[in-house]
C-alpha cells in the first residue's frame, strides 16, 4: 500500500504534523510491537506504553528493514527513511490500521458496548439473538472473539486497534453482517476504537472501578473515558436508571434512546417476577414503550433484566421480531456469567466469574433474592495479587452466604494453603459457617454431595477460564468438566438422593 494512501485519515483528522522523505513509498506491513519482526519496507509506529517506549527502538526497527517510521517525537534517522512525525502515535495507529484492512467497519454493523458491569452477558445475549434471526455476527469481547470463522480466546476486552480492525476484516471476509463488540474505557482511553463510527454506542451502568497506576487516575477520568463512546456512534442506547447517564451525554453528538425497570424511559421492564422452575434460577418480565415483549431468561438476579432489556433495546433497532427475541433469551447462558449449571431438580448450581470484592456482593445479593434454604459460596483468590483481596472476599462470602467452601484459584507462585490462610482472616470477620477444602475438584464434590433442597449454590472466580495457574504453568481445569467427573464417579443412590438428573 502506498504511503500516501495509508496516511489519508490522518489528514483529515489532523493528526500529521509533519512528513519528512518520500510520501509515495510503497509499505509492505504494518508493525507497532517491538516484539514482532520486522520485514524490509515495513512502517514502524513508535507506541509509548508503561514499560516499553517504541522511539526508542526506532533506529533498530530501520537497521531491521522499515522504510516508515511513524512517530510522535522529533527522531535523528539516517537519510533515506521517510519519518512522519504525529501528534499522537496511538490514536494514528488505529486510523492507520483502519486503512490497512480496507475499512472493514464500513461493512459491518457495529454495535459497542460500555459500562462497569454486563458487558460481557449483553454482548453475547446480542450475539446469540442476531445469529437466531439468520444475522450472522462477529463478537468482540472479555471471554473471546469470535470472527465468524473460527473463536480466539481474547486476552484484552478490547484489542489493541491493529489486531481489532484484522479481526474486523476477518468477518467481513468471513461473511458476519454485524458486529458486536465489549468497549473497555482504557480502549477508548488509548484510542483502540478510533476510527470507527459505531452504528449504536450502548452504556449498561457505573461504579467506581479500574481506579489506579497504569488504568484510570480517578472516577472522573474513568467516566470521561466511557462517555466517548457516545461521541462516535450514530445512536446511544443508555440506561435510564442509572445516575451517570447525563454524564455519559455531557458532550455526546448521538441521538439517544434510554431503556430502564422505571417509567419515562423508551423502552420499560414491567412486572418483575424472580423464581425458580425444575431448579433453574429465573427472571420474567414484560416491555412497554417502543416494543411489547414477553421476556423469561434462564439467569438470575436484577441485573439480568437491565442485561436482556439492553440486548432486546439493540435488536429491536435491527428489526428483530418479538418471537425471535424471546425464543432466544429464553435459551441464552453465557459462559461464566451466572452460568447454570442443570444437574438437579432439588438445588440450583452456578459458576460466575465474579473475582472481587464488589463483583462478590453482587452475585450474592442478587442470590439471596430467590430465598435459598441456604447459599453456597465456593470460592478462592490468585497468588500474587492483593492480600486485601483475599480479606474482602472472605468476609463478603461469609457475610452474605449461609456456607463458604474455602478452595484454591489460581495460585501462580503462592501456596494454596497460604492464600486459604489469608482469606479465612476475612472469612472470621463475620459468621457464616465455612470448610477449607484446598482441592478444587473436591470442594467442588463436597458442596454437591452435602447439598441440600432448595439449595443455593456458586462456585466464584473461575468462570469462562478452562485451566489452573501453578508455578508458571497452566494445567487444563474447567469446573463443567470437573462436575461431568465427579457425577460419573457418584453411586446410583447418590445420583437419587440428590435428584440428579441424567446429563
Amino acid at each position: 500500500m502506498k504511503l500516501e494512501k495509508l496516511l489519508e485519515q490522518l489528514f483529515s483528522e489532523e493528526l500529521l504534523e509533519n512528513i519528512k522523505g518520500n510520501r509515495n513509498v510503497d509499505v509492505t506491513n504494518l508493525i507497532y510491537d517491538t516484539r514482532m519482526s520486522i520485514p524490509a519496507g515495513s512502517a514502524f509506529v513508535c507506541i509509548a506504553g508503561s514499560v516499553y517506549d517504541g522511539h526508542e527502538y526506532a533506529q533498530a526497527a530501520v537497521e531491521a528493514g522499515a522504510a516508515v517510521i511513524i512517530a510522535e517525537k522529533e527522531l535523528s534517522l539516517p537519510d533515506g527513511v521517510t519519518v512522519v512525525l504525529v501528534k499522537d502515535t496511538r490514536r494514528a495507529l488505529a486510523y492507520l490500521s483502519a486503512a490497512w484492512f480496507g475499512y472493514p467497519s464500513k461493512e459491518l454493523i457495529t454495535i459497542g458496548i460500555t459500562g462497569t458491569k454486563g458487558k460481557t452477558t449483553t454482548a453475547y445475549m446480542v450475539h446469540h439473538i442476531l445469529e437466531s434471526v439468520g444475522i450472522k455476527t462477529g463478537l468482540i469481547g472479555t471471554v473471546e472473539v469470535n470472527t465468524g470463522g473460527k473463536v480466539i480466546s481474547a486476552s484484552h476486552t478490547t484489542p489493541e486497534s491493529y489486531l481489532l480492525q484484522s479481526y474486523l476484516r476477518e468477518m467481513a471476509d468471513n461473511g458476519c453482517k454485524a458486529v458486536v463488540m465489549e468497549v473497555s474505557s482504557q480502549a477508548l482511553k488509548l484510542s483502540r476504537v478510533a476510527g470507527i463510527r459505531f452504528d449504536y454506542g450502548v452504556f449498561t451502568n457505573l461504579e467506581p472501578d479500574h481506579i489506579g497506576p497504569n488504568e484510570h487516575a480517578d472516577f472522573e477520568e474513568y467516566a470521561e473515558c466511557k462517555s466517548r463512546l457516545f461521541r462516535q456512534c450514530r445512536l446511544g442506547i443508555l440506561n435510564a436508571d442509572d445516575t451517570h447517564t447525563e454524564r455519559m451525554l455531557a458532550e455526546s453528538t448521538c441521538e439517544v434512546m434510554t431503556f430502564g425497570c422505571r417509567e419515562g424511559a423508551d423502552l420499560t421492564a414491567v412486572g418483575i417476577d424472580l423464581h425458580r422452575s425444575d431448579g433453574r434460577l429465573m427472571v420474567s418480565y414484560e416491555t412497554r414503550g417502543k416494543a411489547e415483549i414477553k421476556v423469561s431468561v434462564p439467569v438470575p438476579g436484577l441485573f439480568t433484566v437491565y442485561n436482556s432489556l439492553t440486548a432486546a433495546a439493540i435488536c429491536m433497532q435491527l428489526k428483530v421480531p418479538a418471537e425471535v427475541m424471546q425464543k432466544a433469551l429464553s435459551e441464552v447462558q453465557v459462559k461464566g456469567r451466572l452460568e447454570s449449571v442443570h444437574i438437579s431438580s432439588k438445588f440450583s448450581l452456578m459458576i460466575d466469574y465474579a473475582h472481587n470484592a464488589m463483583s462478590l456482593k453482587s452475585l450474592l445479593t442478587a442470590l439471596r433474592e430467590y430465598q435459598p434454604k441456604r447459599l453456597v459460596c465456593l470460592f478462592g483468590c490468585g497468588g500474587n495479587r492483593s492480600r486485601d483481596r483475599r480479606f474482602e472476599m472472605g468476609e463478603i462470602s461469609s457475610r452474605y452466604a449461609d456456607l463458604t467452601v474455602v478452595t484454591s484459584d489460581n495460585p501462580r507462585f503462592e501456596e494454596p494453603e497460604a492464600i486459604i490462610d489469608d482469606i479465612l482472616v476475612g472469612v472470621k470477620r463475620a459468621d457464616g459457617a465455612y470448610v477449607t477444602i484446598p482441592d478444587r475438584k473436591e470442594a467442588i464434590r463436597y458442596a454437591i454431595q452435602n447439598a441440600r433442597e432448595d439449595d443455593v449454590i456458586v462456585l466464584a472466580g473461575k468462570g469462562h477460564e478452562d485451566y489452573q495457574e501453578i508455578k508458571g504453568v497452566k494445567y487444563p481445569m474447567d469446573e463443567r468438566v470437573l462436575i461431568r467427573e465427579i457425577l460419573s464417579e457418584m453411586t446410583q443412590e447418590e445420583r437419587k438422593r440428590l435428584a440428579i438428573i441424567n446429563t
